[in-house]
């Protein structure tokens, strides 16, 4: 949805207002916060309504809903504590939340998913059938898990240089060989692991 940056910026204070106190910010306070008049919020909150951005009940001060789903709570997941995969630890439980926003590493418009097919990851956590989340790049840093291309083949392997034109292409597997690339084989960066993701 296109605001204008004053529309942007009522929509980003009503969002926080309803976050901190659990309703909506009268035309008052809004004004009252960002230095402007009355007037000017109702006919700027007019504007919001006609784009859909919210709705306004008539005769009640504190009324706007938003609608824009951009400015609406995201969904969390609720942490209630800790639990032992070696020795038993007490329950404990946490009042602490994630939004899917904060457990996914990474903006989803910029990111796509692999599936996994194999085993040669397996010491890094990344099993058969997992998705792994990967940013698009062409580059990457020793040691980052890359989808890489050899040969017009792509696999997914720990990168690093093992020299001016050579590289290491590092199953985390032990009974997998590592691949060493060398001219005039040629390697092609497509992607860096960001995430994670398995479905039981």
């Amino acid at each position: 949805m296109n605001y204008t940056p004053k529309q942007l910026q009522i929509m980003k204070f009503i969002q926080e207002y309803r976050r901190e106190h659990g309703t909506s910010p009268t035309l008052e306070e809004i004004g009252t916060c960002l230095g402007i008049h009355r007037v000017t919020v109702h006919q700027h909150v007019g504007a919001l309504v006609k784009k859909g951005a919210v709705q306004k009940l008539a005769q009640r001060s504190r009324s706007i809903e938003i609608l824009d789903r951009e400015f609406l709570p995201k969904p969390a997941f609720r942490l209630l504590g800790a639990i032992a995969a070696g020795r038993p630890i007490e329950a404990i439980e946490d009042a602490e939340a994630f939004t899917l926003d904060e457990l996914l590493p990474i903006d989803p418009s910029n990111a796509y998913l692999l599936r996994v097919t194999g085993e040669s990851m397996i010491e890094d956590h990344i099993a058969d059938g997992d998705l792994v989340i990967v940013e698009p790049r062409n580059a990457a840093r020793d040691g980052e898990i890359v989808v890489a291309v050899l040969e017009g083949e792509a696999t997914l392997k720990r990168l690093y240089r093992e020299g001016p034109d050579m590289w290491r292409l590092q199953p985390a597997n032990a009974s997998m060989s590592p691949i060493l690339v060398r001219p005039p084989q040629r390697l092609e960066i497509r992607g860096v692991v960001r995430g994670v993701l398995r479905r039981y």
